[in-house]
């Protein structure tokens, strides 16, 4: 095979894009934001893979911003988060008997239930399950609910969903979710300097006012 010839070469050419695809995405979250939200986690296991989002309804003075108390028709979340089976990404995965989505939000839920300062009947959520070639989905629907709401847990306030970093590297800082929220058990291992409190919740109070949530 001869080499291209690159003169005159128009990189626009190669761009793809499809109001099809467009389309989709926006249909599915239509149909994500017409879903009921259920207590956090759901009372019943249910199986698939998918994307979910975590709603505070709680009345912290910082969130003030985020809480849907006084909102209740609001569709703002307060995190974005998708769930995928082990070897989803290079498509080894073809069973949709999995309980993903389920299992993340009671992973969520326990950290939620460990923290000093936030009560888990304060949260609800609500999810999408994709299976079949739907499921190719989960990537461009969570990432489009974070661009349309920018949740805080995303956007803002890193660390809802870290884990455990294990015993090789305790010397790792604190994150600022978990300085806003202290109470993970193996957070307390980690020997880094943590992000100062009343920095991140003036993040908190800036971001609210710049997107309009305040």
């Amino acid at each position: 095979m001869g080499v291209t010839n690159l003169r005159g070469f128009n990189p626009n050419n190669h761009v793809f894009a499809s109001k099809l695809f467009e389309g989709v995405v926006n249909e599915a979250i239509d149909f994500f934001t017409a879903t009921a939200m259920l207590q956090l986690p759901p009372e019943l296991q249910f199986e698939g893979a998918g994307v979910y989002a975590l709603y505070y309804f709680g009345d912290l003075e910082f969130y003030k911003s985020v809480s849907l108390r006084d909102d209740k028709t609001s569709n703002r979340p307060i995190y974005v988060g998708k769930a995928v089976p082990h070897g989803w990404r290079t498509a080894r995965s073809k069973d949709d008997r999995n309980t993903v989505v389920y299992n993340r939000l009671r992973e969520h839920s326990r950290s939620i239930n460990q923290c000093e300062n936030l009560n888990l009947s304060d949260f609800q959520c609500r999810f999408i399950i994709l299976t079949g070639k739907e499921n190719d989905l989960v990537i461009p629907i969570e990432a489009e609910l974070i661009r349309r709401y920018a949740p805080l847990w995303n956007s803002t306030i890193d660390g809802f969903g870290n884990h455990d970093p294990g015993a090789g590297r305790r010397e790792q800082a604190k994150s600022e979710w978990d300085v806003l929220h202290p109470g993970r058990p193996w957070v307390q291992k980690q020997t880094g300097i943590p992000p100062n409190l009343q920095e991140i919740k003036q993040k908190i109070e800036k971001d609210g006012k710049n997107l309009g949530f305040s």
